[in-house]
């Protein structure tokens, strides 16, 4: 398989079981600080699923999670403060986890994923927009398909509540979090 498989007119993840390959994905985000400048960071340890349903999208399954020790924006010290209780509390809360509730073809090859997203223990529905760049086998002929997956969260919402005001106004930290996820997943 070398091209976007096509069924039904949607471009789509062949059916079967992935695995996301941590070698070759990501999972990111960027947040804004002193509302002018944004930070990015990502989670170094992760994994996920994908559940392609031979009926359709909407019979398919996708779950992930990371490892919140191991977020890593470029700052040692700002990640020991994200690990710490005032934002993820990784000692109690070690892991995120998202499970999809709902997976709908938007057009060619782009999807709404609606899911449960989970931080501090504290569950909520989101909207994922995910994409399918493409689908190959690699040069040691295992299946690979390519996903982009973009969202955007209030970390409020999930009790990351920390803030700092600053005295021009405007807080330190952004609420409004981008998720950015790029994902090589292969078939097993």
């Amino acid at each position: 398989m070398t091209q976007l498989e096509t069924e039904r007119g949607m471009v789509r993840v062949p059916p079967g079981t992935w695995d996301v390959d941590p070698a070759h994905s990501t999972v990111g985000f960027k947040v804004k600080h002193l509302m002018i400048s944004t930070v990015r960071g990502q989670f170094r340890e992760f994994h996920g699923t994908i559940e392609a349903a031979e009926e359709g999208p909407e019979y398919s399954r996708v779950r992930g999670s990371v490892k919140v020790a191991t977020i890593d924006t470029g700052n040692p010290d700002r990640d020991d403060h994200l690990r710490s209780p005032d934002f993820f509390d990784a000692e109690r809360y070690p892991e995120i986890r998202y499970e999809s509730t709902r997976v709908e073809h938007i057009d060619d090859g782009r999807y709404l994923i609606a899911g449960n997203l989970t931080i501090r223990d504290v569950t909520h529905e989101v909207e994922m927009h995910a994409t399918v760049d493409g689908v190959a086998k690699d040069p040691w002929g295992v299946d690979r398909v390519g996903i982009s997956v973009r969202a955007s969260i209030d970390r409020t919402n999930f009790g990351l509540t920390w803030q700092q005001k600053l005295a021009a106004g405007g807080l330190l930290v952004g609420e409004e979090v981008s998720i950015e996820i790029d994902v090589s997943a292969v078939r097993v």
